[in-house]
């Protein structure tokens, strides 16, 4: 079975369905009889067992990039869920896309190939394994007869694809269906008095594949390393701070394309702390090879900005109107809201996926793969990190200071809301590097970070301000133009005016408590 191209435009791609799983595996033996489960608090009844027969192929490229990133992409038949399976890591649980079953011929469903291709970039995706399961439903009932939690008794039986010895074994899985997550671990109390243990496999596929080693070019920087000694050197600050932001950005990937809320925004800001990085520590750099770099991500961060800046206007006026008193919403104020900010958001989100699907983004993800994986550093970064990070540190700060001594003296109005825009940017660059370095210098660089954050929120707050007032009077436009009353957005805009405005009177405070020098003691020469 192949890939599929992946291709075909958005009308081909096949409509998909989600949800958060959230289960716990066991493993018992084959003669372990299943604890009677009724009692438990909530549960009402536990209804009579149902019988599956399951067979599945799991897709994979030849290195297991999939594998090793925690994901799972599997066709199977059987059940009531036959069809293709993509399950991706969520904290501790899996969210599972499902895409209806098709002609295997036809390959991966162009959406579901989409998610995974910031793993597998051109590589193509082959069977690696098949199951086949025995699968004993039982379902625990609450109130309204709805489902809590499904039991399911599988038997497995399970080959990996081109050579390998096959594995036969029997677990106990507890789902989640619409029980609370209390519910789950007192079925595993009774499961583990039983007689169960823990599974130490995370999927079924995992155990089959267990034995078969993952290519370093694979897992390479996928588990990012983490610094645990001052004694490392400045480059190998810096490249756990490379690969940590990297698979942050690839992480986040599925989850933009499909819009999930605040993906596209979490992208964006490991966009944004890698370039920043980039920036910060390019004295530790060659900059031949990281300004291209830079160059690129600030792209990737401008085509998930647009998308992101139309979410959050359109949570920000939708808030705004409701906060409004009702007899001062003159006109169909909600209603042009929505229209206006939604289809700007979903022009935007479109972009996303069209550019998360080109060859200059996955271009971009090659480089940073090799970026991780043999940083260009120079001389400086072989240093001890404690010799060297904090002149680094000192700089960004300088340069923070000086932007705000910038806002502080220039007149109100356009000036200093631009002047103020940039010492935001300077406040996010500051608070990126010392968060980068916590790891070597601890609470200090902690806290300086958080304090950094208060000043970047203050400014903020006045930049909403600014553009949130630039987006009510291009609504307002709109709604004069269809003869509609501008009322209610003179309001919005005088409110957001003194919104703004206050927090340009506060910001000075709190560039005051960020500048007391205890907190740059860490850090600070002299």
């Amino acid at each position: 079975m192949g890939s599929g191209s992946g291709g075909g435009g958005k009308d081909q791609r096949p409509a998909t369905t989600s949800a958060l799983e959230v289960e716990r595996k066991y493993d018992v033996g084959p003669d372990l009889a299943v604890p009677d489960l009724a009692g438990l608090p909530g549960v009402l009844r536990v209804g009579e067992p149902e019988e599956h027969l399951l067979e599945a192929t799991y897709l994979d490229t030849e290195d297991l990039r999939l594998r090793a990133a925690g994901i799972t992409l599997r066709s199977r038949t059987g059940g009531s869920d036959a069809g293709w399976h993509l399950k991706l890591p969520v904290g501790a649980d899996r969210e599972e896309v499902h895409a209806a079953a098709s002609d295997p011929a036809d390959g991966v469903p162009a959406e579901l190939h989409a998610l995974v291709r910031s793993r597998t970039r051109e590589r193509a995706l082959v069977p690696v394994a098949r199951l086949t399961t025995r699968r004993t439903v039982r379902e625990l009932y609450g109130e309204g007869d709805r489902v809590l939690v499904e039991l399911a008794d599988d038997v497995v039986r399970g080959e990996p694809v081109g050579g390998g010895d096959p594995l036969q074994w029997r677990e106990w899985e507890a789902e989640l269906v619409q029980g609370e997550r209390g519910l789950l671990d007192g079925v595993g109390e009774r499961l583990l008095a039983a007689g169960a243990e823990p599974s130490g496999s995370g999927s079924k596929v995992g155990r089959v594949l267990g034995r078969r080693p993952i290519e370093q070019g694979a897992a390479a920087w996928w588990a990012a390393r983490p610094v645990t000694s001052r004694k490392v050197s400045a480059g190998g600050v810096l490249q756990a701070h490379l690969q940590e932001q990297v698979e942050e950005l690839v992480r986040r990937d599925p989850h933009a394309r499909r819009d999930v809320p605040d993906a596209v925004h979490k992208m964006r800001v490991a966009t944004r702390r890698l370039r920043s990085a980039l920036s910060t520590f390019r004295s530790l750099l060659d900059r031949e090879r990281t300004d291209p770099l830079r160059e690129e991500l600030a792209w990737l961060a401008g085509v998930l900005g647009g998308a992101r800046d139309a979410e959050v206007m359109h949570e920000r006026l939708r808030r705004l109107v409701a906060q409004e008193e009702p007899d001062l919403v003159v006109g169909p104020v909600a209603a042009r809201v929505d229209t206006a900010l939604s289809q700007r958001h979903a022009q935007a989100h479109a972009t996303v996926r069209e550019e998360l699907d080109s060859e200059r983004y996955l271009r971009l993800l090659d480089a940073l793969d090799a970026l991780v994986a043999d940083p260009p550093l120079l001389p400086a970064a072989r240093e001890r990190a404690t010799d060297v990070l904090p002149a680094i540190v000192r700089r960004s700060w300088k340069r923070l200071d000086r932007a705000m001594k910038a806002a502080e003296h220039a007149p109100r109005g356009a000036e200093q809301d631009r002047l103020l825009h940039e010492a935001r940017k300077d406040a996010k660059r500051a608070r990126y590097v010392a968060e980068g370095v916590v790891p070597v210098f601890g609470e200090p660089a902690r806290t300086y970070a958080r304090a950094v954050a208060s000043l970047q929120e203050v400014l903020g707050e006045h930049q909403d301000g600014v553009v949130t007032r630039e987006a009510l009077r291009e609504v307002a436009e709109q709604a004069h133009a269809a003869g509609e009353s501008a009322f209610t957005y003179g309001r919005l805009h005088g409110s957001e005016q003194a919104r703004a405005e206050a927090a340009a009177a506060r910001w000075p405070d709190v560039r005051a408590e960020v500048s007391v020098r205890r907190l740059r003691r860490w850090f600070a020469s002299g």
